[in-house]
């Protein structure tokens, strides 16, 4: 019950210091709250006062449920009901008024309240060592969203102290480099000046700052920095990969040595409301993010060749079968046995209106709202089963992974490889990835250049790290290469965003032994029906609008080109 208390202390000192628009604030503080005045006298205020930013550090409007959402933005992933418009940004009708919110503004200034009034409290309460480790924290979750700002918006506000009034507050953003310099020089910092392990479960170390270094120097094409970072992860040899892939997702695995960070939930206290939507509708869930054929079609054969290669074995009719058995970790498809509500098994079926007991299937595409339309659902975080959830399915102390070791190898990958330095390094690391799933090494005969190792990077990077929030980041920074290895002038985007956006018909067989030989393929269903969604894509989507009512608040603001 510790945290509960600090964080009911917590919320209600930053309630006292957060403002909104209205000026009559100032004028007097609540009489019945605390005030920075009467707060900052012990070691107690300064931790209750950290961990408030904590609350919303990786995002203070979705919590940490905006990773799982991310990919709806992109070819892998998608959202039907247009949860905090996230439908629209994958369709391309986005707009200052429908548009996903990464204005961290608000938790920002929980951080500069921490880093103005801490060293008010006497050294006897609170040591100048903690001091730092306190400031070093709650600066990584300040530069943390200062690089998310400069990568969602480009140009943005740098908020580095706490206005006395919502007029002080209303500021012109900065160009995009300087935010950029910004938050990097206060992660450098961090980093130098951060505890090399977390001074206890859910705090900032290390190895989480020099992830978040290594992240946001790969977006902005930084490689010889980012490459430093990832590096510096690996030399402090805390983190290896797990051995158990679909494990370290489940709630059995949060003390995995591959997780760098994972966004605390304690049930009841502090809970995960949202795991009602990664299940699909027979299960009581609304399958609010899920994956696209687009992904699937990613996987290579198990021969290690692409499904569109010569000889690779592929059978459209049979699309799930002699797969990369990384697929069935990563992806939930029709045929597969699936142990759902009250632990009932059953055979997962999205392909038929009716089961063979003449009941209506409940998990059918279009059979509701919140049944997936692209027939498939996330596989992480589902297995081994739903008994790992609260009934509710909004109560439960799921902790969803921001950094793990898997990522900062694929970055180092990459780096490499767009350095064009020690190219087989760049395969082993693969190598490791592809192994771990269940997978072959890498044809090293096959993938024998710069250009055609940089295709493999990018497509182990999206396998493995699909459903986490990725996919977006990377298809608009991503040049386009032709088939010689030369630019064609367009971001990936461009060309996987727009068009038709397709799931499979057809009907599962309910008398194959094999379930990845059951789905059985129409291959001459109807547009109509293979239909999910049409999407557009314009340049302008590089950058996310400013919510209209940023805009509002703030006159100073300019709205990115576009829109």
């Amino acid at each position: 019950m510790k945290l509960k208390k600090i964080l009911s202390l917590a919320f209600c000192l930053i309630g006292t210091v957060y403002f909104t628009s209205c000026d009559d604030f100032f004028d007097l503080y609540p009489k019945d709250q605390l005030t920075p005045s009467t707060f900052w006298k012990t070691a107690s205020d300064a931790d209750a006062a950290v961990t408030a930013a904590y609350e919303w550090w990786v995002n203070n409007l979705l919590g940490s449920k905006f990773i799982f959402y991310e990919d709806c933005m992109s070819d892998i992933g998608f959202n039907y009901t247009n949860a905090s418009s996230f439908k629209m940004a994958g369709n391309g009708a986005i707009s200052p008024f429908s548009t996903p919110n990464y204005y961290q503004y608000e938790n920002i200034r929980r951080c500069n309240f921490v880093i103005d009034n801490i060293d008010k409290i006497p050294a006897s309460e609170l040591s100048d060592e903690t001091k730092k480790e306190y400031l070093a924290q709650v600066r990584t979750i300040r530069a943390y969203h200062h690089a998310y700002l400069a990568t969602w918006y480009g140009d943005a506000v740098i908020m580095d102290f706490i206005p006395q009034s919502a007029v002080e507050a209303q500021l012109p953003r900065e160009p995009e480099a300087k935010v950029k310099e910004f938050a990097m020089n206060e992660l450098n910092w961090c980093a130098e000046n951060i505890a090399e392990k977390p001074s206890k479960k859910g705090r900032i170390a290390k190895g989480a700052v020099l992830s978040i270094i290594a992240r946001f120097n790969l977006l902005w094409g930084n490689y010889s920095e980012s490459l430093d970072a990832a590096n510096k992860v690996i030399a402090l040899g805390q983190y290896e990969l797990d051995k158990d892939f679909i494990n370290l997702f489940s709630m059995y695995g949060q003390n995995s040595k591959e997780i760098i960070y994972s966004y605390q939930h304690l049930k009841t206290t502090f809970k995960y409301t949202d795991v009602i939507r990664f299940y699909n509708n027979a299960d009581g869930g609304w399958a609010s993010f899920v994956p696209t054929q687009n992904l699937v079609d990613m996987f290579e054969m198990s021969n290690g060749k692409t499904i569109t290669e010569e000889e690779s074995g592929y059978d459209p009719i049979h699309p799930f079968y002699n797969r990369d058995p990384r697929l069935k970790n990563t992806v939930i498809y029709s045929g597969q046995d699936w142990i759902g509500r009250n632990n009932v098994p059953r055979i997962f079926n999205t392909l038929d209106k009716t089961l063979p007991n003449g009941a209506l299937n409940n998990d059918y595409y279009i059979a509701a709202n919140n049944a997936s339309h692209t027939g498939m659902l996330w596989a992480k975080y589902l297995y081994p089963n739903q008994a790992q959830y609260s009934t509710s399915m909004n109560d439960d102390a799921l902790c969803p992974i921001i950094f793990r070791y898997a990522e900062v190898l694929l970055t180092k990958a990459e780096c490499l490889v767009e350095l064009n330095q020690n190219l087989s390094e760049a395969i082993d690391i693969i190598d490791l990835i592809r192994l771990r799933g269940g997978h072959i090494v890498v044809d090293r005969t096959k993938y024998n250049t710069q250009a055609k190792i940089r295709e493999l990077v990018r497509r182990e990077r999206t396998i493995e790290l699909a459903g986490e929030g990725f996919r977006y980041e990377d298809i608009v920074r991503w040049d386009e290469y032709d088939s010689n290895g030369a630019k064609t002038g367009k971001k990936v985007a461009e060309t996987v965003m727009p068009g038709d956006l397709l799931r499979l018909c057809g009907t599962v067989n309910y008398n194959e032994p094999d379930p990845d030989r059951r789905t059985v393929i129409n291959l001459n269903a109807a547009r109509e029906d293979r239909l999910v969604e049409v999407r557009y894509f314009d340049k302008k989507q590089f950058h996310l609008p400013i919510p209209q009512a940023e805009m509002d608040a703030n006159p100073k603001l300019v709205q990115n080109d576009g829109y």
